[in-house]
């Protein structure tokens, strides 16, 4: 098979040429086209539950939310294991599943056990699934500077403008706000008040609940048209709420602002952030899908916050003092001088110790060849351009070149004991010095492929983080 695959890539010379050229061009192509991370996906497939149930202390939590949680979500196939972490009124737990499992078949399945569970959690837990993030999916972090901005200012302007701009965009998990003050409205009662009056706190309760909503009122035909009818109730200030009717009674009409406190207040918060030690601020923190181009998030991201950066208050802008692409761009630019040195290195090597310009130039064009090559496989096989894999290539380089000098070199050798002989001469002994070797050669490459497979029996961590090194190695 291997003679015939010689003789005819001799007969059809022209053929082979363009077949290189379409190989490069499509390991070109598929190089531009891979995604690049600065590290391989190191983690396993896992589905990641939050709960809260405030006032719960972590006993109470552990004993009626987490613990039940858990019993349902036992025999989901290929679940691994489950692990989780219970705090004051907050829950995490963790599901993990076996190599290979499609992660939105598992998101669904913990999703179905949860919703299993729910009768017999207490009143008042909220949560469900977490996004599909790994801990290497912070992509970007930025805050808010200038415009003299206060943190619960600078919080609802993460909240309400920048974040459902930046959760858009392809491959964004989510947008995680740290430090500020939620805003909120508080309604604090007097208790005096309320006693002289005859108003409950339920009753308090009840009237903010019942007038807090919109509601429909039919419609009013207009000829061929219907004008529809809604009245509007839902609360939007303070002087709003303070005008809330609780009780009507002969001797007066009772609001809310006769009977209570109504200010701005914010949601407890267990943390603060500061910036350069100066004083509180708010962070914003990008998070990219597992799977995504690392790359392109970032460049999506901070595009988008440049266009929103113009619509801030006057003399507020965005600080990124994070960015993924400059820990990815060093990472990768490290290994790919390695492989360029290296190849400028083996050309040189060759012009020396083949003695023959036109051999080394043969022989030389094998490395980019082989490195376009693999760049296609990488992306067909859905590898990443990272340390691992670009190192794995690195290795490779100086094996690439065994069988092109070998067979290069036995033409030479053949060429060197004939004189004026033809080209159909010159063709028939490339190919008797090509056959000659091919064997052997091939035999050497499938003991050096060989020699790597094991990193493939590798499993967990170990597995994922060296994986792309024997699979570039082998491609190569």
């Amino acid at each position: 098979m291997l003679e015939r695959l010689i003789r005819v890539a001799l007969q059809q010379r022209l053929l082979v040429f363009l077949g290189a050229l379409g190989l490069a061009a499509w390991g070109a192509v598929s190089y531009f086209k891979l995604p690049i991370d600065a590290f391989p996906d190191v983690a396993p497939v896992q589905v990641m539950v939050a709960m809260r149930a405030p006032g719960l202390t972590p006993e109470e939590l552990e004993a009626r939310v987490t613990v039940p949680i858990e019993l349902a979500a036992k025999g989901i196939p290929s679940l691994v294991r489950m692990r989780s972490t219970t705090r004051y009124s907050v829950t995490l737990i963790t599901f993990e599943f076996s190599e290979g499992t499609d992660i939105y078949w598992a998101r669904a399945q913990v999703n179905e056990r949860l919703a299993q569970a729910q009768s017999q959690l207490p009143d008042g837990v909220s949560g469900g699934l977490a996004p599909i993030v790994t801990p290497l999916g912070e992509m970007v972090m930025f805050t808010i500077v200038g415009g003299h901005l206060t943190p619960t200012e600078q919080r609802t302007l993460l909240d309400w403008t920048i974040r459902p701009a930046i959760r858009g965009l392809p491959g964004v998990a989510d947008l995680n706000v740290l430090g500020g003050f939620v805003r909120t409205f508080e309604v604090a009662p007097f208790p005096a008040a309320m006693a002289s009056r005859g108003v409950t706190v339920e009753m308090l309760q009840s009237a903010l609940a019942n007038n807090n909503k919109n509601d429909g009122a039919g419609r009013v035909r207009d000829g061929e048209e219907a004008l529809l009818v809604r009245a509007e109730g839902r609360l939007r200030s303070l002087e709003e709420i303070r005008s809330v009717v609780i009780a009507a009674r002969d001797t007066g009409i009772v609001r809310v602002g006769d009977v209570a406190e109504v200010r701005n207040g914010a949601l407890p918060r267990n943390g603060v952030v500061v910036r350069n030690g100066e004083g509180e601020a708010v962070w914003g923190l990008v998070l990219g899908l597992r799977g995504a181009d690392a790359r392109m998030v970032v460049s999506g991201v901070k595009q988008r916050l440049a266009e929103i950066e113009p619509t801030l208050p006057n003399g507020a802008k965005i600080e990124i003092f994070y960015d993924r692409s400059e820990l990815i761009g060093k990472a990768v630019w490290t290994v790919q001088k390695v492989l360029i040195e290296a190849i400028v290195l083996v050309v040189i090597l060759l012009v020396l110790f083949l003695g023959d310009l036109r051999a080394a130039i043969v022989v030389s064009v094998i490395l980019p060849l082989a490195a376009l090559a693999t760049f296609g496989i990488m992306r067909w096989w859905g590898l990443s351009a990272n340390i691992m894999s670009l190192g794995g290539l690195a290795i490779a380089i100086g094996l690439l070149v065994d069988c092109a000098v070998v067979v290069v070199e036995n033409v030479e050798h053949r060429m060197a004991h004939a004189h004026d002989v033809s080209l159909s001469d010159r063709i028939f002994m490339t190919l008797e010095a090509t056959r000659e070797v091919a064997v052997p050669l091939t035999s050497g490459v499938i003991i050096i492929v060989t020699v790597f497979l094991p990193l493939l029996s590798l499993e967990g961590l170990e597995g994922r983080l060296f994986a792309p090194v024997a699979l570039t190695i082998a491609f190569a």
